[in-house]
This record gives structure tokens, C-alpha cells and sequence, in this order.
């Protein structure tokens, strides 16, 4: 197969077909499944402007000196207009992809938390190619963020002195996820004491992470930041399969749930019951709650 020999036009149209197609999907996954599940995940997250695109650019083409072959998912907010992702990523990624990293915009589609349903796959195809890591830079809108350390074997959290927030930013829920914690743009005023309120709200607890400056502009702290994602990578390659396990099973629940949905779905259209209590909630005489168990308890008989 091309997608093997990782060669780019199988491997955009492999993850074309994960996105928009479900039957070739699925005979497309019988084919790499059992040759996926070995990269590391990177999830990079953060606020928006914190400059994770020209982060990631640069930190992908020092990775690739360490001799790793990373690939890119930029997961992008949904452009209404055509239901595709917006490509600003891919104008701020154009260096490291000339020196060879596979790198793709993917939209959102409003899958919960932004999250495309399809990444799983996507991330699977990449594996299959030989790709490794695999970093995933999401928009950073909170829950996004809490669902890519769902799926990332490593978190990393960009803050920049600039948003004037950020200590707010720092409180709110990404505290608890990240493995890195960067503050990048350090070439600006406020890094010392964005770098400080992040040892203090974060430093100290339990999972003890890591905390680093950089600078795309000054290119200083980057070499720090490849080496220190390449030994992570080597040692939560020793996790990686417990949380391959706990993942698949979480998979497994969400295509068998999203299976009966559609099924019931389907069914409710046509229900007698369904529409004889939908009569009786729109008259006001059940409330919706009573409605819905009654409709439940004839569906289950």
C-alpha cells in the first residue's frame, strides 16, 4: 500500500476518506488497524495567539534532527462557509513542511469540545504511515483542551506573556492536564512573571511537569523543548499500551452508544408511542421528563 511508503497523496487521500466517507472508512481501517496504536501523541494546546503554529514549525524541524519523524494535525474551527478547516496553520507551517513532515489542517465539524470524531482514524492512517510522534495542535477553546490530553500520550500547554489573562488562562482547567508547560514569545516583557505564576499555580503539584521558556523570534529554547518531548516519548512508551487499552474501550462505548442513537433515532421517527406523547408534551398535559421515561419504557420492551 502507498500509505505504507508514506507517500503524501495516498496518505491526504487515506485521511480524505476517514473524514468524509464512513463505508470506505471502515474498510480502510480493517487494512492499518492492527499496524497502528505505536506512535506518541503530542497534544499542544493553549489560548489563541500564544504562537503555536510558528512553535510547532520550528519545534518539528529540531525533532526531526533527533532523528524522529513527526507528522502534524492542526485541528482548526470549522469555516462555516464550506465546512472545511481554515488554512492559517498550513501558511505558518510552510518550513517544516518543505523539509518533508506531513502536516494537515482538519476541521472541527462541531464534534464535541472541537474535536473531530474522525481524528482517531486520521491519527491511525499517520501511524501506518510511520510517523512518530504525531502532534495534534488544537485552537485551545477550554474543553478542546482537556480532550486532547484525552488523547495525547503527552500534553503540552503554550501560554505567552501577551494575553493578559493568562493567569486566569492558568486557573481555568490547564492545570490539570499538561505534561509542558511553555511560556513562548519570551522574548516579550512579562515572561519572568508569567514564568513564576506558573511554578507557583503549577509547579508544585503532585505530577511535578515540566516548565520552559521560548522564543521563535529569538530562536532560543527550542533544542530544550525537541529534547525534552524526545525522552517523554521514550519513557511514556512504557505506558503506552495500559492507555491504549483504557482508550479502545472508551472507543468501543462511543461507536456502540453512537450506534444505538442512530438506530433509536430512526425509530422515533416512526413511533406511534413516541408521537402519541409528543402530542401530549406539546398540549402541556405531561411534562418532558414524564414523557421521555414513558417513551423509553415502551422502546426498551
Amino acid at each position: 500500500m502507498d500509505i505504507k511508503k508514506g507517500k503524501r497523496g495516498a496518505i491526504a487521500k487515506a485521511i480524505s476518506i476517514v473524514e468524509n466517507n464512513p463505508k470506505a472508512a471502515k474498510k480502510l481501517l480493517k487494512k492499518i488497524f492492527k499496524d497502528s496504536g505505536n506512535s506518541i501523541i503530542i497534544g499542544i494546546t493553549g489560548p489563541a495567539g500564544s504562537g503555536k503554529s510558528s512553535l510547532i514549525n520550528k519545534t518539528v524541524l529540531a525533532l526531526k534532527k533527533l532523528g524522529t519523524k513527526p507528522a502534524v494535525l492542526a485541528i482548526d474551527p470549522t469555516s462555516h462557509i464550506t465546512g472545511g478547516a481554515i488554512l492559517g496553520d498550513r501558511v505558518r507551517m510552510t518550513e517544516s513542511t518543505d523539509s518533508g513532515t506531513y502536516i494537515r489542517s482538519i476541521a472541527s465539524r462541531g464534534a464535541t469540545g472541537a474535536v473531530s470524531n474522525s481524528l482517531r482514524n486520521i491519527i491511525r492512517v499517520l501511524e501506518y504511515s510511520g510517523f512518530n510522534p504525531i502532534i495534534i495542535e488544537s485552537v485551545g477553546a477550554g474543553q478542546t483542551d482537556v480532550e486532547i490530553s484525552n488523547i495525547a500520550d503527552i500534553t503540552v500547554v503554550v501560554f505567552n506573556p501577551n494575553t493578559g489573562d493568562s493567569i486566569q488562562t492558568i486557573k481555568a482547567g490547564l492545570t490539570e492536564i499538561g505534561d509542558i508547560y511553555l511560556v513562548n514569545k519570551s522574548d516579550l516583557s512579562g515572561t519572568n512573571q508569567l514564568f513564576d505564576a506558573v511554578l507557583d499555580y503549577i509547579g508544585d503539584t503532585e505530577r511535578n511537569p515540566i516548565i520552559l521558556k521560548t522564543s521563535v523570534k529569538k530562536n532560543t529554547g527550542i533544542t530544550k523543548f525537541a529534547q525534552t518531548l524526545k525522552d517523554l516519548m521514550v519513557s511514556k512508551k512504557k505506558s503506552k499500551k495500559e492507555k491504549n487499552h483504557e482508550r479502545l474501550e472508551v472507543e468501543l462505548k462511543d461507536i456502540v452508544l453512537n450506534n444505538f442513537k442512530e438506530k433509536i433515532g430512526g425509530m422515533l421517527d416512526s413511533d406511534k408511542t413516541f408521537s402519541k406523547y409528543l402530542k401530549k408534551l406539546q398540549s402541556k398535559s405531561i411534562d418532558p421528563f414524564e414523557a421521555g421515561d414513558k417513551i423509553t419504557k415502551s422502546l426498551l420492551k
